[in-house]
């Protein structure tokens, strides 16, 4: 993920020489991860060669860093939830998870992942905190930024609103209802407030200061900058 940050900071800045070492880089380094890492049998990548050890770390970061893509990525996300003798992605490493699984397609699975944060606002808790409360192990910090995820991803995953292009230049929506009958939210933007409620119903409503995409239920629409109203069937 480093090497094609490298390389699309380096385009950006006008050296595509440096850019393409840095994707070759890239490249071979997502192959050789394929080759010592990746676990037929259990059709999950080890977290050393030795293939002892697994966990939802590894395989997560293997589909956000594109070794697996596709139906073969989706698959494995979903291993990942499920596996037994994975060690478990702390609270902290949600945040990874829930990108991967947006990234797979299976977005909709958001809200129930949330059990641990809806227990800290069960307790009382105003703002999150670093560790689950358990006997003899209570939270160290119940003021944790790393574990707040949910502050953005509520309106980047749930909502859908993210940056498209350099600058935050377009936007895309891309909306993960779950089991919800609708969303609807505000988000700030350079230029304005981008605005969007979308309906399970498939009434959409995105108010935007920049051009951009809706993207949902298989279905694309180019956005205007200003009011965009239109309905997207089901299924």
């Amino acid at each position: 993920m480093a090497y094609r940050w490298a390389a699309a900071l380096e385009q950006a800045a006008g050296l595509p020489e440096l850019a393409q070492v840095y994707g070759e880089r890239e490249r071979i380094l997502r192959a050789t991860i394929r080759t010592l890492y990746w676990d037929a049998g259990r059709e999950l990548f080890a977290d050393t060669p030795s293939k002892k050890m697994f966990s939802q770390h590894t395989n997560t970061m293997a589909v956000l860093a594109d070794v697996v893509s596709g139906e073969a990525a989706r698959a494995l996300m979903l291993r990942t939830l499920t596996a037994p003798g994975l060690a478990k992605g702390a609270l902290y490493f949600k945040f990874y998870m829930h990108q991967a699984l947006a990234k797979v397609g299976e977005g909709d699975r958001y809200l129930d992942q949330l059990d641990d944060w809806r227990g800290m606002l069960a307790t009382g808790l105003t703002t999150f905190a670093e560790v689950v409360d358990a006997p003899g192990r209570p939270s160290r910090s119940d003021c944790h930024a790393w574990r707040a995820s949910p502050n953005i991803e509520l309106m980047r995953t749930v909502l859908g609103v993210d940056s498209a292009a350099a600058g935050f230049s377009r936007v895309v929506v891309r909306p993960h209802l779950g089991q919800l009958k609708f969303v609807e939210g505000t988000v700030p933007h350079p230029k304005g407030l981008i605005e969007v409620r979308v309906e399970a119903a498939g009434n959409v409503s995105v108010d935007t200061p920049v051009d951009g995409e809706f993207l949902w239920r298989g279905t694309r629409r180019e956005l205007r900058a200003g009011a965009n109203r239109f309905t997207i069937p089901a299924g």
